[in-house]
């Protein structure tokens, strides 16, 4: 599977905003956008000042490029889920950000049992997580209203999910999902509606963008 493995913090930078790539360390003075909140490249600093008016296709594109980054994807797997949220009915833009929400590492992600997408993109690659009672390490595999995941009984007993267990305890998660801490397990009750994510993204510009 395709990745982008270059530095991520360069990818904020080029979008003008925290697009929280690396965990906890974009919560601290170490995150390279709080020291260099300007574009990257040789031009960075001057092309923060010299921009004008942006175009309507630039705002499209950075949008599309922007959610792209946030959920980890690579351009033709991005435009595989616009073209299955246009053939669910209802609003398009919302059908896409719920897609994207339901990929195993984003539940993952937003269970808090991982620092970042990326970093629940390897735990499940690594087969840590069993869905519906069968080990899976498919991140992109879509999840839908009465799932279960949960945590390897193997890996359970591994430092990390000891610790994460206790961590686990305060945790607030999406109303979409319901967290069993103890056990290291939660179930989707329902699909996530716009209401529900907290992304910053406009994504009607994404769908002026693909539908040029």
């Amino acid at each position: 599977m395709a990745r982008y493995t270059g530095p991520v913090c360069k990818l904020c930078r080029r979008e003008g905003e925290k697009l929280f790539l690396k965990g906890s360390r974009c919560m601290t003075p170490k995150c390279s956008f709080e020291r260099r909140s300007y574009p990257p490249g040789q031009h960075g600093r001057e092309k923060q000042f010299r921009r004008g008016r942006a175009s309507d296709y630039l705002l499209q594109l950075r949008e599309k490029q922007k959610a792209r980054r946030i959920y980890g994807l690579m351009e033709r797997q991005f435009s595989q889920y616009f073209k299955r949220a246009e053939r669910r009915s209802g609003l398009t833009g919302a059908n896409l950000l719920a897609i994207l929400e339901s990929r195993l590492d984003n539940v993952v992600y937003r269970l808090g049992m991982a620092s970042s997408r990326a970093h629940a993109r390897q735990l499940v690659q690594h087969g840590h997580f069993v869905l519906n009672g069968r080990k899976i390490d498919i991140p992109s595999a879509l999840l839908t209203p009465g799932d279960t995941i949960s945590v390897r009984p193997e890996s359970s007993r591994r430092t990390y999910f000891k610790t994460l267990r206790q961590e686990l305890d305060d945790r607030q998660v999406p109303r979409w999902l319901s967290l069993d801490a103890d056990n290291l397990s939660a179930k989707v009750l329902n699909l996530p509606v716009r209401d529900d994510i907290d992304v910053t993204l406009n994504e009607q510009l994404i769908v002026e963008y693909y539908s040029r």
